[in-house]
């Protein structure tokens, strides 16, 4: 029987990742991965609050030109969800009228709905599940085609600034990684900061 030695597999592999791609090329492509998930400050209505972004989450270039920051959680994998960050208006009820409507069939009573109050900031936090009707058209004022994706969840976050702003976070993926990656966006919300 052979013994395979795993520190000996592991340096056996990154030699061969360095032989194929050449040396400068793997380190520069491990950096580039590895800056693209650090943690990060995120600044929102022109620096009135901030928020540290989760380490685990990948920065991506937003699907839509009114998305201010877009990210996928976790980084890695087939079942990521999606993160959306972007100023908005159109009032709290409304926008969270428009997110039940976003799976089929449910209603306000379907919603678990919560506030936070941090500093002079009001959070507003809907969460839901079921059959979501993705658009695949990248944002809610570019549509396009529907997809409807079962056992999906979302978690939706309005921060609600001291003289009116409108800061919108939204996650959506397969039910098992939005629950997953649920205590990462609490710790971004209690983390909040305001200038």
């Amino acid at each position: 029987m052979r013994i395979v030695n795993r520190n000996s597999l592991a340096l056996a592999t990154l030699s061969l990742a360095v032989s194929v791609f050449g040396q400068s090329e793997f380190f520069a492509a491990r950096a580039v991965a590895q800056e693209s998930t650090k943690a990060e400050t995120l600044s929102f209505a022109g620096g009135k609050i901030t928020v540290e972004k989760p380490a685990s989450w990948k920065t991506m270039p937003p699907k839509s030109n009114i998305v201010q920051y877009e990210f996928r959680a976790p980084a890695e994998g087939e079942q990521t969800a999606r993160v959306t960050v972007m100023g908005a208006t159109g009032g709290i009820e409304a926008n969270i009228v428009r997110w039940i409507g976003q799976f089929e069939g449910l209603t306000r009573a379907d919603a678990k709905i919560d506030k936070k109050t941090i500093q002079k900031t009001t959070v507003h936090i809907v969460e839901l599940e079921g059959t979501f009707k993705d658009s695949m058209g990248g944002g809610p004022f570019a549509p396009g085609p529907v997809k409807k994706v079962e056992n999906h969840a979302m978690i939706g976050l309005i921060f609600e600034l001291e003289g009116g702003d409108l800061v919108f976070v939204k996650m959506t993926g397969p039910k098992k990684t939005v629950a997953g990656e649920r205590e990462a966006v609490m710790k971004m919300v209690e983390g909040l900061k305001n200038k």
